[in-house]
This record gives C-alpha cells, sequence and structure tokens, in this order.
C-alpha cells in the first residue's frame, strides 16, 4: 500500500484534505468516493511533496518536520517497540496521535513502505531529508541485531540531547543579542531624531558650542542623511557575504577562521566534538563498523576544517592507523578527546570512553556560555550606559556654560 494526500470538497462543499492510504491512484480515489468526498487532487507522498505540501505551508526544515518533533517522534516510537508492540502497530499509533498534518504525511509514507515489504530503513531511505543518514544507520544495525527497540531508545536519547544542547546554545545568546539590537535601535532613535530637535536650541542662540557637543551634531546630521543608503547598504553587504560563502574554498577559511578565534573558537570546536563523539559513541556501540560510524559522524560535524580532519582521518584508519593516531594527526579535536579514544581503544571500550568524551564536552560547552553570557550582559550594560552618558553629556555641557554666563 501507498500513502496519498488528496484535496476534496465534503458533501457540504467544504475543503478538506489528508492522507489516504490505497493501492494505487484509482483505489484512492475510490475509497474517497466511499467516504462521500468530491476529489479535487490526488498525489503520492514522496519526499518532494513534503516541501511543496500541495499549495499548503509546510515547514521547510527537514522536509516538514523540525528537529524537536523528530526527537519527539523517536521517543514515542522508542517506548512503544519497547513495550512490546510491531512496528506496524507502533505507527498507526503515531499516525492517530499526530496533530500535524505534515508529521502524518511522512509518518503514513513511512508505514505505507513497511507495508510493502520494506525495512524500517528502507522506509525512511524514502525521506532522507526527514530521516539524517545516522538516524537511518542505527535503525538498520538495531533491525539486523534484532534489538530495535533498544537501539530506537539509545536513538531516542541521541537525539533529545543534541536538542538540549541546541537549545542551551542558542538561548545563552539570546538575551545578549535582544539587549544589543535594542540598545542599537535606542542609539539611532536619540541621534536621528531626539538629538536635533535639542540642539537646534543650541544652535539658535549662536553659542560656541564644546567639540563634544559639535561631533555629536555631525554625527546626527550625517545619520540623518544617510540612514537609508546605510541600510540598504547593510542589506547588500549580507546578501554578498551570504553569496561569498555559498563557496566552498572561501566557506572552509571563514570556518577556520572561526576556529582561531579566542573565544568563538572554542565554543565552535566543542559543540562540533560533542556531535561528533556522541554519533561514533552510538554507532559504535551498537555494532556499525568503524569507517561506516566515521563517515556518519562526518555528516554532522557543521564545521568544514573538523570535517574534512575527520574525513581524513577515516582514510587513515582505513589503512591500518588507530583512531585516536588519526584525529590527533590533525591537530582540530581536543587532547582529552584523543585520550580517551586512545583509552577506549587500549581497553576494548571504545564506545563507553567516546559517549564519556561527548558528556564531557556538553558540560564543557554549558559551563563556558554560561560563564561568556555572564560576562557579556554586564559589558553590554556599560557600553550602553557609556553611550548615552556621551549623548547626555554633550547636550548638558552648553546649558551648563550658559548658566555660568548668566551667573
Amino acid at each position: 500500500m501507498a500513502a496519498f494526500s488528496y484535496e476534496a470538497l465534503d458533501s457540504n462543499g467544504r475543503n478538506t484534505s489528508g492522507v489516504i492510504e490505497a493501492d494505487g491512484l484509482r483505489q484512492a480515489r475510490a475509497r474517497m468516493r466511499e467516504l462521500g468526498l468530491t476529489v479535487v487532487k490526488v498525489d503520492a507522498v514522496t519526499e518532494s511533496s513534503l516541501s511543496t505540501g500541495s499549495g499548503q505551508r509546510w515547514r521547510l526544515r527537514r522536509g516538514g518536520i523540525s528537529s524537536s518533533q523528530l526527537s519527539m517522534l523517536t521517543r514515542q516510537l522508542a517506548t512503544l517497540l519497547e513495550a512490546g508492540l510491531p512496528l506496524e502497530q507502533s505507527f498507526n499509533a503515531l499516525i492517530e496521535q499526530s496533530e500535524e498534518e505534515s508529521v502524518h504525511r511522512i509518518l503514513a509514507g513511512v508505514r505505507s513502505e513497511l507495508l510493502s515489504g520494506h525495512t524500517l530503513a528502507q522506509a525512511m531511505g524514502q525521506y532522507e531529508s526527514v530521516f539524517p543518514d545516522i538516524y537511518r544507520a542505527l535503525i538498520k544495525a538495531g533491525e539486523a541485531s534484532g534489538e530495535l527497540g533498544h537501539v530506537m531508545m539509545r536513538l531516542a536519547d541521541y537525539t533529545e540531547s543534541r536538542q538540549v544542547l541546541r537549545q542551551k546554545v542558542v538561548l545563552a545568546f539570546v538575551y545578549p543579542a535582544i539587549v544589543t539590537a535594542v540598545a542599537i535601535m535606542v542609539v539611532f532613535g536619540l541621534l536621528i531624531y531626539v538629538v536635533p530637535q535639542v540642539v537646534s536650541v543650541f544652535q539658535q542662540t549662536h553659542q560656541a558650542l564644546p567639540l563634544l557637543t559639535r561631533a555629536l551634531i555631525g554625527l546626527s546630521s550625517a545619520l540623518q542623511a544617510t540612514w537609508m543608503y546605510l541600510l540598504l547598504a547593510l542589506v547588500a553587504g549580507g546578501f554578498f557575504i551570504r553569496t561569498l560563502l555559498r563557496r566552498k574554498e572561501i566557506q572552509f577559511q571563514w570556518h577556520l577562521r572561526l576556529l582561531r578565534m579566542p573565544m568563538l573558537g572554542r565554543l565552535v570546536r566543542g559543540l562540533n566534538t560533542a556531535r561528533m563523539a556522541s554519533t561514533l559513541a552510538i554507532l559504535a556501540g551498537s555494532g556499525v563498523p568503524l569507517l561506516v560510524s566515521l563517515q556518519a559522524a562526518a555528516g554532522v560535524v557543521t564545521n568544514l576544517p573538523m570535517r574534512r580532519a575527520l574525513e581524513d582521518a577515516s582514510k587513515k584508519v582505513r589503512e591500518g592507523v588507530t583512531l585516536s593516531r588519526a584525529l590527533a594527526a590533525s591537530g582540530m579535536f581536543p587532547p582529552i578527546l584523543i585520550h580517551l579514544i586512545s583509552s577506549g581503544e587500549s581497553s576494548g571500550k571504545l564506545d563507553t570512553m567516546l559517549d564519556r568524551a561527548a558528556t564531557q564536552q556538553e558540560q564543557e560547552i554549558s559551563n563556558y556560555t554560561s560563564v561568556l553570557t555572564s560576562l557579556l550582559e554586564p559589558v553590554l550594560i556599560l557600553v550602553m550606559g557609556a553611550v548615552v552618558l556621551i549623548i547626555v553629556l554633550a547636550i548638558l555641557m552648553p546649558i551648563i556654560e550658559m548658566n555660568q554666563m548668566v551667573h
């Protein structure tokens, strides 16, 4: 059976849409007529249809499903399988409780592939933008070992930990970003609208203004005359930089500069190391060959120099070099990771040591972001206070001089 998305009219002439399963397009139309629906459009559910949505507004991320939704579905499926429910029945339960039609489409499409005789990994392979390589590799290993429920539990832990780490990093910088944006808008508002009205009083008195006041007037006049051009230049510059970063060689050099930055480089290195280590840990622990695991781990590393280093390490491992020595040769990864991998290779507990390395990196990132944001907040407030103080002094100094002349 296959899944078909449809648009139709009910008995009252109202538009309705959904997903229906049938052996073919003709049977899908027949089943819809049995339900009293007038068919407007019927399409087979495919990966490409998830992004277009037949005129509906689907999420573009992951082909119609967000990372948080994927994490939640993984946990639900793992719980159902661990409870002993068959795979088909588990998907039936997930489809029944799915509230968003995009998720319903994906689950129905996977279940249709299962009913056609495909394995779960093969069924999910029809939706590569939804289920990443590591996801399908783990499920394939679980099906081969007969421990799909256990592997799904580990996969659920993996997706949830990645989601939590991503949220920690994003939320840590939300407040400083908001404070910075508000500060810039306040300063621009003062310079463009408030300062000219106040300073015009001083200009009418023909008084010799202090240097700070004259500088503020000049800056305010320049912003009034050019703020629209500055905004256009900023937007054009953003598009230009985005276009440049699409070129692999420029993107590689930019990522390399990020790694060398004092504070940001440590954060980027730690995030990618944690992703790589946790991916290798769960793959190695599920019986996936090391070379296949390294290939999947390279896919989750977003920094291009670190990804290239991991790919080079994979080639050296294929030639017989140990993983710890292969990774150490690049100098891209933290020494603690190398030592833990070396210990795991010596003791035969590589997956345990990789998991420990991932946990250590995640904890270090969490602590580092907490310290960084706790320092950024007072610095931003002090900078904002200093800028406002300069503006206030530039306005008050002529007033003070006028009062002194009166006395």
